[in-house]
């Protein structure tokens, strides 16, 4: 059987992001949304999120790119200067992996940032992070220690398959994954070791910010048997503060709407939901 969750990432970054989230979803085909707790449209998409029971809300920690929910004070190996998150991923890695200190204050700022999703009162549905920066080991441990603890069930491991992708767009030329998919697939055992539902496969890597109707389309026609998760950074708007220079975000608030897409979810034997819904599914079945 094939599953398939349609996820759209950053609510909270801005008001047009959350205005695409809420129509993508009672319009269109998304069914899941990763919230951004300290972001400045966090308290909008949560109450947006309330009037939609059906939209399955997840945790989008953000440890890059973003303010922290700590005191900038107490996680100074994590932020700079301003009180912002370091954008230097590669050195602040290495400083999570090797400095105890650094390790401190990085699972302080993660459970702070769970702490802030359950002061929302929505159901936690998945977790996933801002730039899969939980394919640093450290990063997934705490996350995999802390995370049940606050109802944690399902997260994203970013594993794409490629050939997917060329039966889509035979043009596309994905660069193979040497430094990521091998932490992608170590990830997944290890969520799954611990009893944290995982997709079989993730799409939006390669497409990231230019998720158009016909590719969305596309990949919903070739998903391959078992769990998919597809991502998406939908906007109303073509920017907004803070937002990833280059992305098509009205575009693939469109590709959420799109009738040739919703057409392609009602294929026989592909079912639409969050993973709650396919938890729930399970339980259900013999």
């Amino acid at each position: 059987m094939k599953q398939l969750i349609v996820t759209a990432d950053d609510f909270g970054a801005a008001l047009a992001v959350n205005e695409a989230i809420e129509r993508g979803h009672a319009d269109g085909v998304l069914t899941a949304a990763s919230l951004m707790v300290g972001a400045p449209a966090a308290a909008d998409a949560a109450a947006r999120a309330h009037r939609l029971p059906k939209l399955c809300v997840g945790l989008h920690l953000v440890l890059v790119e973003g303010r922290p929910m700590s005191d900038p004070a107490d996680v100074p190996d994590l932020v700079t200067a301003d009180g912002t998150f370091r954008t230097d991923m590669a050195r602040l890695g290495a400083d999570i992996f090797f400095k105890a200190g650094a390790r401190r204050q990085l699972a302080q700022e993660i459970e702070a940032q769970f702490e802030a999703f359950a002061a929302t009162g929505l159901p936690l549905d998945h977790v996933n992070t801002h730039k899969h920066f939980h394919l640093h080991p450290t990063i997934a441990d705490l996350i995999v220690e802390i995370g049940p603890r606050f109802g944690m069930k399902a997260m994203r491991t970013p594993a794409e398959p490629r050939a997917v992708l060329v039966a889509v767009e035979p043009a596309a030329n994905p660069p193979p994954a040497y430094l990521t998919a091998p932490w992608a697939w170590l990830g997944k055992g290890r969520l799954r070791r611990a009893g944290i539902e995982t997709p079989d496969q993730v799409f939006g890597l390669y497409w990231s910010g230019a998720m158009t109707a016909e590719r969305l389309a596309g990949l919903i026609r070739c998903l391959p048997e078992g769990l998919s998760e597809i991502y998406l950074h939908p906007a109303t708007a073509a920017a907004y503060d803070g937002c990833a220079p280059g992305y098509r975000y009205i575009e693939e608030f469109e590709a959420l709407i799109d009738p040739a897409v919703i057409a392609a979810t009602r294929a026989e034997g592909l079912a639409l939901g969050g993973f709650a819904d396919f938890a729930r599914l399970a339980q259900r079945t013999p």
